[in-house]
């Protein structure tokens, strides 16, 4: 019989609602939608989507490794952008963290995200 634990982390930023960073189900973790927040001070990154990008990867790498996963263990990635022009720069990015057997994923534009940010990812893992 399987349970449900609860996880967080003080290396990636604390939930800002009603939420944990990470549910782990058996041997599946869902970790919740990153923004990107410096964990150390909860300060948006504002200076671009390219670095937005780097700290929300930062964010869920750290939640990933709290648990006991990493990127290669991430089998589902959703990708929330504000505008869908930054799709190749976020594309970029994301390719330097998920280098080998990429997980499938979907990348959506939204009207707005938390804190008026241009990035959030969230991620599925799984370990056998």
């Amino acid at each position: 019989m399987s349970e449900k634990i609860i996880l967080n982390t003080e290396k990636a930023p604390a939930a800002i609602g009603p939420y944990n960073q990470a549910i782990k189900a058996d041997k599946t973790l869902y970790v919740s939608g990153q923004i990107p927040l410096i964990p150390e001070t909860m300060e948006l990154i504002t200076s671009g989507v390219r670095d937005e990008t780097h700290q929300v990867l930062k964010n869920v790498e750290a939640i990933l490794s709290h648990a006991g996963y990493s990127f290669k263990d991430v089998v589902k990635t959703s990708i929330f952008l504000k505008d869908m022009g930054d799709f190749a720069t976020v594309n970029e990015i994301y390719a330097q963290y998920f280098v080998d057997a990429q997980p499938a994923r979907e990348c959506v534009a939204v009207a707005t995200l938390p804190k008026n940010v241009n990035v959030e990812i969230s991620v599925i893992a799984w370990k056998a």
